[in-house]
């Protein structure tokens, strides 16, 4: 039953309350929902956040010192307000058996079949998704529906090599490149990619490929080797294991999702 129906004494018998998304996410949430809150966990009943009412959760303290997640645009915000909540950034939900939290709205589904799956099995579970049209569970992890971030910013100094670097990714960019292109030595180089960054070369590169390889995946039909090679990775093999390291699933998945082709 609602809260709005029936009010926070409804917390004393529920067996597993849900909080819903929180808007805004920075909102302080009333006393007496997190007092609510914390008292029916206190007597075992299961509490469930569907995308940012991870917030709620937080703000409650029931997520100190544990694994949670959020939707990923907020993801950050959540980690910088509650620094002792440990903030897991790709998966669809985080479930400790007494305190889950989700992802976006649509991971907030797959937590509710997993916990549907949980209490009452498979096949039942399984039931609903096919009368929500759904899969029963989504391979991969929430990092394939992030939008593409936005490269940091490099003062002057580093711009320049950092197009040249982007536009030469078929081919093997070493450090020891990068360095003379941009005129430093490597461990200058790799120093100002830190400060200016917040990464090494090597990993800046990396996520650039694996981006590129996205773009590829979305907008051709080209075969996984010919991306492979577009974007620098020289082999399928090593496309697919740095693609699910980075991304949760595999190219053939996110090319299945995402395809526009």
């Amino acid at each position: 039953m609602a809260l709005q129906h029936a009010g926070l004494e409804a917390l004393e018998q529920a067996d597993t309350v849900v909080v819903p998304g929180w808007q805004p996410p920075g909102a302080p949430v009333p006393p007496t929902v997190t007092a609510g809150l914390r008292a029916a966990h206190r007597r075992g009943t299961r509490i469930v956040a569907i995308c940012t009412g991870a917030f709620v959760l937080a703000q409650a303290g029931l997520l100190d010192g544990r694994r949670a997640t959020t939707h990923w645009r907020d993801t950050a915000r959540l980690a910088a307000a509650f620094p002792e909540v440990r903030i897991d950034h790709d998966v669809l939900f985080v479930d400790h058996g007494d305190v889950a939290t989700s992802a976006g709205t649509g991971a907030g589904i797959d937590l509710c079949l997993h916990l549907v799956r949980s209490d009452h099995g498979a096949a039942y579970a399984a039931q609903i998704a096919r009368n929500m049209v759904l899969p029963p569970h989504r391979e991969g992890s929430q990092l394939q529906y992030a939008a593409q971030p936005v490269p940091a910013k490099a003062d002057e100094s580093l711009a320049p090599v950092l197009e040249w670097a982007t536009s030469k990714l078929d081919t093997r960019l070493t450090l020891g490149c990068l360095a003379e292109r941009a005129g430093l030595s490597g461990r200058t180089l790799a120093r100002r990619f830190a400060e200016q960054l917040g990464t090494s070369p090597g990993q800046w590169l990396l996520s650039r490929r694996i981006d590129a390889a996205r773009v590829l995946l979305e907008q051709t039909d080209l075969p996984v080797e010919a991306i492979a090679t577009r974007v620098g990775l020289a082999s399928a093999v090593n496309l697919r294991r740095r693609f699910r390291t980075h991304m949760g699933t595999t190219p053939g998945a996110y090319r299945r999702t995402f395809s526009q082709t």
